[in-house]
């Protein structure tokens, strides 16, 4: 495909590694040329200085056949205009970044559209939208759910007290015979596993577990993990995406927002009437103590700064709260909080690029979702009439090493995938994949 990305801030230079490893044509359009630079240098890219609303930059860069324009500056009104003007000239495709949920009302859509915008993309609520469904899934450290729920992925953190500790894959499948629930992965230390039998489960690894709604319980228990409900939280950083979270969060638990900023304060105790909004800051100790950290149950660090989101949720566990979710946008940082003790990673960018990744390919993908931390992506397909995974058994198939099919839904009934398994056209699948298999993987749903 050829792909043009007008924005080289965090979101479009992610977007732009991501496809640029995929054989895409990637052109970049910045303003600012030290954006540029660096990108120039480590990506095999076409870039263009200047701004993604230049009539003659959307021209020349545009005479070519397009089948994407995605708009990711900082600049709403720049997304907004600059994806009209691509749709003018010929882009088969567009997508905007916006942060005015308004836009987002299903009236809204359709006059967009006739505008000439696809598809509105709203990182910060993606990734509040993240956040709230872990809070309702305590016991896992990341969660997603497939086909409206019928299958879910938990990311379970295994500590001393899982049953599952120095058993094998096989080991554990010969004790529990379930066919509700199967682990794809195993994250350890700096390395993505695609276990097979003989694979033991190790103090610390990261377990990616697709279950039925009906295996959740009985898997919770073998990796040794309990919910428990979210009755009150703590939100440091007065953010959109804090905003968000308190908003929808209000109405059912107790909830502190703390910022440092005092003009947002009042702003925000404006919005959330039912919020208690604190002034201070939130990587003080004596300040979380008074406010009664110690009995609150889940606490957000969502301020802008990674360092002080990490700091801030280790000082919180100290203090007793059980549940920590930090907001970590340098990419670097992330394996070293999950090293270091918080429990849930999130992160804008590679949350907005799951999104927008669905539009970069003709496959019959529903859902794509880059795991922070890793390399590896969880993909739902519709297999298509005559695909190359529906002729045998996935034992008799050739299939990637690196891939592995967790489950699916045949109409509408889910079920977890084995060797023995047939995919039909029409269901719903559920795979894991790392780079390496990601274009053999392909063909098998073409």
């Amino acid at each position: 495909m050829r792909i043009i990305i007008a924005g080289a801030g965090e979101v479009g230079t992610h977007l732009a590694k991501m496809l640029s490893n995929e054989n895409h044509e990637i052109i970049l359009i910045d303003p600012e040329n030290e954006r540029l630079k660096p990108v120039e240098s480590s990506l095999d890219v076409l870039t263009y200085h200047g701004s993604a609303t230049s009539m003659n930059i959307l021209q020349d860069a545009l005479r070519k056949k397009t089948d994407l324009f995605i708009a990711v500056t900082n600049s709403e009104d720049t997304n907004i205009t600059a994806s009209i003007l691509a749709k003018r000239f010929g882009a088969l495709k567009t997508v905007a970044r916006i942060g005015n949920l308004d836009y987002l009302e299903h009236s809204l859509l359709d006059f967009f559209r006739i505008l000439g915008i696809d598809s509105l993309i709203y990182p910060e609520l993606i990734a509040a939208r993240e956040v709230l469904l872990m809070l309702q899934e305590t016991g896992a450290t990341e969660y997603m759910e497939f086909s409206e729920g019928k299958l879910s992925m938990f990311v379970h953190r295994l500590d001393k007290n899982a049953p599952i500790l120095n058993k094998s894959l096989e080991e554990v499948n010969t004790i529990n015979k379930t066919d509700k629930y199967r682990a794809v992965a195993i994250k350890r230390d700096d390395k993505t596993i695609i276990p097979r039998g003989n694979e033991e489960f190790q103090l610390g690894d990261l377990v990616y577990i697709i279950s039925l709604h009906e295996g959740i319980e009985e898997m919770m228990k073998t990796s040794g993990k309990k919910n428990f409900e979210t009755e009150s939280i703590m939100i440091l950083g007065g953010s959109k995406i804090g905003r968000h979270i308190a908003f929808y969060m209000q109405r059912t638990c107790e909830v502190k927002l703390i910022d440092s900023d005092p003009e947002r304060c009042e702003d925000l105790a404006e919005i959330l009437d039912n919020t208690l909004i604190i002034n201070g800051d939130g990587r003080n100790m004596d300040l979380l103590e008074q406010e009664g950290i110690s009995g609150i149950d889940v606490f957000i660090a969502v301020t802008g700064d990674s360092e002080t989101n990490i700091l801030s949720c280790l000082l919180a566990k100290k203090l007793g709260v059980r549940r920590t979710i930090a907001e970590v946008e340098n990419i670097e940082y992330i394996n070293l909080a999950k090293n270091s003790g918080v429990d849930t990673i999130i992160n804008k960018k590679i949350a907005a690029a799951s999104r927008i990744y669905r539009h970069t390919t003709n496959l019959n993908m529903t859902q794509v979702k880059f795991m922070a931390g890793t390399d590896a992506e969880v993909i739902e397909f519709i297999v298509p009439t005559d695909a190359k995974i529906t002729k045998g058994t996935l034992r008799s198939l050739d299939f990637p090493k690196d891939a592995i099919i967790g489950g699916g839904t045949r109409d509408g009934v889910p079920y977890i995938a084995t060797g023995n398994t047939i995919i039909r056209a029409n269901d719903r699948v559920v795979v894991f994949t790392l780079p390496s298999a990601y274009d053999r993987l392909t063909k098998f749903f073409t």
